[in-house]
């Protein structure tokens, strides 16, 4: 299970989490910073990745045009970066029980 994740995460969460999500990038690191949400969508689609964003954009987008990507959606707030990779490692088990054995299209964390 890999993680995309958006321009509002910081792109230093990545060396933090690979051990658990192995292959995670952000999307600073691939140079797409500046590029529009169907586009990053579809590169996730294409690449295999679950997005992690702040946002509902993804989240919207789903609901839009359905699945794939997964979308983890972190609600909550302006984090620390300790705090947003606690987050996503404590919830890991949570995250693989919904994506791969539940098959859900995303999962807000609060």
């Amino acid at each position: 299970m890999k993680l995309l994740l958006d321009e509002n995460l910081s792109r230093r969460i990545v060396p933090f989490i690979q051990d658990s999500y192995p292959d995670s990038t952000q999307v600073t690191l691939l140079g797409m910073e500046q590029v529009d949400d169907k586009t990053l969508r579809q590169y996730a689609i294409d690449h295999g990745f679950i997005i992690a964003t702040k946002d509902a954009d993804f989240y919207e987008m789903n609901l839009l045009y359905g699945p794939p990507p997964q979308v983890i959606w972190l609600k909550m707030g302006n984090q620390s970066k300790s705090a947003t990779i606690n987050t996503l490692l404590e919830n890991k088990l949570l995250i693989e029980q919904t994506f791969l054995h539940d098959d859900k299209a995303f999962i807000q964390i609060l």
